[in-house]
């Protein structure tokens, strides 16, 4: 049986090089969703909205195919840490982050063919930042140029040495998808990453 077309709802490189792991063909779309958050909603169902708005708003367009959608949000003691986009708001990020456990939520959603959103979850991974001086901070930076990073670091790439230990079910939920959960969630849309026969 033909696997459904696959949609990742997302311009996110981070995402479309997490899902290529899974050696499935798929094509790329912008949602074009507003991901501001809603008052007095907590960081972990701005996530799960989102995600789902993202895969419903291109499964609506795109009858017949199985649409990945999802989001993160970072969260230090419940207030959220949005992408930096410049220089400074990114040390200020990491300043606060010394030495304390944030919280990221990471959520995913797949729309089946059907159209309509059938699965979303959300897996979270806490992740102890290590003390460092400024001037090791404004080094990452300046190497690893991760403005468009929730929390200013990419754990991937050298961010790694700004972190003393996560703590996660997935460990591709921090990068920006969490392929473990995915697979499950796909396999039930009629999408299976490897043959079982």
């Amino acid at each position: 049986m033909d696997r459904p077309p696959i949609v990742l709802a997302s311009t996110s490189r981070y995402r479309r090089e997490l899902l290529q792991r899974l050696q499935l063909e798929f094509e790329v779309l912008s949602p074009g969703v507003d991901e501001a958050p809603l008052k007095a909603e907590s960081p972990r169902d701005t996530a799960l909205r989102l995600a789902q708005a993202k895969a419903c708003a291109i499964a609506m367009q795109r009858l017949g195919t199985v649409v990945i959608g999802s989001d993160q949000v970072a969260e230090l003691d419940g207030v959220v840490l949005g992408k930096p986009l410049e220089h400074e708001r990114a040390v200020e990020q990491l300043l606060r982050m010394q030495g304390r456990e944030v919280l990221f939520h990471t959520a995913v959603a797949v729309a089946g063919p059907q159209g309509a959103c059938v699965q979303a979850d959300v897996v979270p991974t806490i992740v102890k930042m290590r003390s460092l001086p400024r001037r090791a901070l404004e080094a990452y930076l300046r190497a690893d140029q991760p403005y468009d990073c929730a929390g200013a670091a990419k754990i991937e790439s050298l961010g790694i040495a700004l972190v003393e230990r996560v703590h996660s079910d997935d460990p591709t939920a921090l990068i920006g998808l969490p392929l473990i959960r995915l697979t499950s969630m796909l396999a039930a849309a009629g999408v299976m990453v490897l043959p079982l026969a």
